[in-house]
């Protein structure tokens, strides 16, 4: 099934990008990452997450790790979102810890680097992997029908029960 089809709700996108609820929760509410596949509408609605999300969650939450300020994220993941997140999994995003950069070839990440100034690199095509490996072991869910996707565990019981429910 194709990756655009399959939604993930919060516990899972937490699961995966390795994050508590509260900050997936203050992430969706101040606009950092919010779900692209479903917002929430209100108390009691569920967000669901695609697998893009999830992986931007997973960088914004590596960089939180590194030391770099939720100002600088927040910038760096507009400019990712004004260009539509294409080809996110070559990319390469370096940060000085005040900056963060778009690296999308070698020569690029060498010109950086070639700066003399201590930077740190983000090969999101390791997120991505990562993510993937991820989420292969959690649920997921169809867009179209609400239907519970189970990663490689097929006999989950109560994943089987809530299909059946449906």
């Amino acid at each position: 099934m194709a990756s655009e089809e399959i939604g993930y709700r919060g516990p899972t996108a937490c699961a995966a990008a390795g994050i508590t609820y509260r900050q997936l929760d203050y992430w969706a509410r101040t606009g950092l990452v919010e779900p692209s596949v479903r917002p929430a509408h209100g108390s009691g609605t569920q967000r669901l997450y695609s697998f893009r999300d999830v992986v931007v969650l997973k960088i914004v939450k590596r960089f939180l790790d590194t030391g770099v300020s939720l100002q600088n994220i927040r910038t760096a993941v507009r400019h990712l979102r004004e260009s539509g997140f294409s080809d996110l999994e070559r990319m390469t995003l370096m940060s000085d810890g005040a900056t963060v950069y778009e690296c999308s070839s070698p020569d690029e990440v060498h010109a950086l680097l070639q700066g003399g100034q201590g930077v740190f690199g983000i090969a999101v095509g390791v997120v991505w992997r990562d993510v993937e490996s991820a989420l292969s072991q959690l649920h997921g869910e169809r867009v179209d029908t609400g239907e519970t996707l189970v990663g490689h565990n097929p006999m989950d019981e109560l994943a089987r029960r809530r299909n059946k429910a449906v």
